[in-house]
């Protein structure tokens, strides 16, 4: 079901005093994930030929083009992003930030907020980022002070000029991203709202009437800030990968979804859209329209030439690895993180399966993978490394250790405790098999857990194999982390996963039941 705050799609109210009127076109991304290549309808890699027959989407030379075609449209625009430009290909792998950062350049971006995945390799990448784009890049919710690399670089807002008129900008991280990510002991984050309006107070005392926030935290927690805070006008969302629209079918949302006099606007992820929000303001800075729709940048987008040559000669040093066939699977393995993150899934049995499979000989019973872990899906047919890396990017290594039947108890009920905000928390799993009720109170979800076909006993000690994300306390499962017999440098997911594939070739992807919802 879709969830509408309000079921405006769009504001439009007549002002006088038109000549004082300020029109913006707002021209935003979200969530890229280092897709510089174009993607098949899975979000995964897609081939040369079909992108050739226009199967293909997004990719860096689209967004190029799309992003200059929406330029030409307007007398003034600016281009800005939802965070999370890092992580997610063997280009993020490669280059960490340095080819996001050429490429954003290229496109003339005007400022980004800071995903969680900007934190995967800890500050020193962040700031090598940052000291190579040309553009702000923001956190308004995070105390850096004490983190000597961003203290006195990473900005909460910043002003930029556009069309005579100032533009206030500020930024928002996900408060638990100390979960999601590798940002350090140094740095700590904060309640969004505070945060926000703290930035808005400040930027309205220098005059700025007009102001957008650049929200990497989701679209439930945007309708949150807008709801309580004043003086926003436009928040650029991210995280959920929130398809707003008021013609696709698969939209969560109005394009743009209006709380208030707030305007909230994400347009999915991987490059697959470009948003083009066209906003009025009248003399006081209050918004008179807003309205607009994201662009889907399929084979009618002509890719940029020149950024076709880059990103192939980019892509050079990575081909040797992911053109690499590997197996072969029956049918599409399905990754989609809005089946993943609520239910059993395809690719978390794949992954769950083969983690339990390579190391069941340690005496290792039971598997669990965050679905927060699981990126694309895999089209049917020959598997290359490439896919595999697509689907599991981030270089995790198998983790084992031992824990009570209490602990992980207590691990299930903190993986489905958000699965209405379709958290990446939510566990995929192999070797048990449990029921969840997604309407009981978080903590008291989970019933019916059965180890080997036996009941779980709670004083009883289990061995576990997750990654190395996970054991170490990340998405949440901070029971982990004082784990008996703690062994975190076991061989990649990724290559684990590719051999299993390639041992049960073809590969018949499969769902059973081992984890149900009453």
């Amino acid at each position: 079901m879709k969830r509408f705050l309000t079921s405006v799609a769009a504001l439009g109210l007549m002002a006088g005093g038109a000549s004082a009127d300020y029109t913006l076109t707002i021209l935003h991304t979200n969530d890229f994930h280092a897709r510089f290549e174009p993607i098949s309808k899975y979000d995964g890699p897609c081939a040369a030929e079909d992108n050739t027959a226009g199967e293909c989407f997004g990719g860096s030379a689209r967004l190029v083009t799309a992003i200059a075609d929406a330029r030409a449209r307007s007398n003034n625009a600016i281009l800005v992003d939802g965070g999370d430009q890092f992580q997610g290909t063997l280009f993020y792998t490669y280059y960490k930030g340095a080819l996001a950062a050429e490429m954003m350049n290229k496109m003339g971006y005007d400022a980004m907020t800071v995903g969680n995945h900007e934190f995967d390799d800890g500050p020193e990448v962040l700031r090598g980022f940052m000291d190579a784009v040309d553009f702000p890049v923001l956190m308004s919710n995070a105390d850096v002070s004490a983190e000597p690399l961003l203290a006195d670089t990473l900005a909460k807002s910043a002003i930029i000029e556009r069309g005579g008129e100032r533009l206030g900008l500020i930024g928002l991280t996900p408060q638990d991203t100390d979960e999601l990510a590798s940002p350090g002991d140094n740095i700590t984050f904060s309640d969004p709202v505070a945060a926000v309006q703290g930035e808005v107070d400040k930027l309205t005392a220098e005059g700025v009437n007009k102001i957008i926030v650049l929200s990497h935290s989701s679209y439930a927690v945007d309708q949150h800030v807008a709801a309580e805070t004043t003086g926003v006008d436009v928040i650029v969302g991210g995280h959920s990968n929130t398809l707003l629209s008021n013609t696709n079918d698969r939209a969560e949302g109005p394009y743009p979804t209006m709380v208030g006099d707030t305007a909230i606007v994400q347009a999915y992820a991987y490059g697959k859209f470009l948003g083009e929000l066209n906003v009025t303001f009248d003399e006081a800075g209050k918004i008179t329209e807003a309205k607009g729709e994201p662009l889907v940048l399929d084979a009618a987008v002509t890719e940029d030439s020149g950024t076709v040559t880059r990103i192939t000669e980019a892509a050079g040093p990575l081909n040797e690895i992911r053109n690499r066939v590997v197996a072969e699977t029956a049918e599409v393995i399905g990754g989609d993180r809005d089946v993943c993150r609520a239910m059993e899934c395809t690719m978390g049995n794949l992954i769950a399966d083969a983690m339990l499979a390579r190391v069941a000989d340690q005496g290792i019973q039971i598997a669990i993978q965050n679905s927060g872990g699981i990126r694309a899906s895999i089209d049917a047919g020959e598997v290359t490394m490439g896919e595999v890396l697509t689907v599991l990017p981030f270089q995790n290594t198998l983790s084992t250790f031992q824990v009570t039947g209490e602990v992980f108890l207590a691990a299930l009920e903190n993986g489905v405790s958000q699965v209405e905000e379709g958290a990446g928390r939510f566990p995929q799993v192999a070797g048990v098999t449990f029921a969840f009720d997604a309407k009981a109170e978080a903590g008291s979800r989970v019933s019916d857990v059965m180890v080997d076909g036996m009941p779980l006993d709670l004083a009883a000690t289990y061995g576990v194999v997750s990654n190395n994300y996970v054991r170490n306390g990340g998405d949440g499962y901070a029971m982990f982390k004082t784990a008996d017999n703690a062994y975190d440098f076991g061989p990649d997911l990724a290559d684990v996963t590719a051999e299993f594939i390639a041992a049960n070739a073809p590969y018949t992807p499969y769902t059973d039941g081992r984890i149900t919802e009453k």
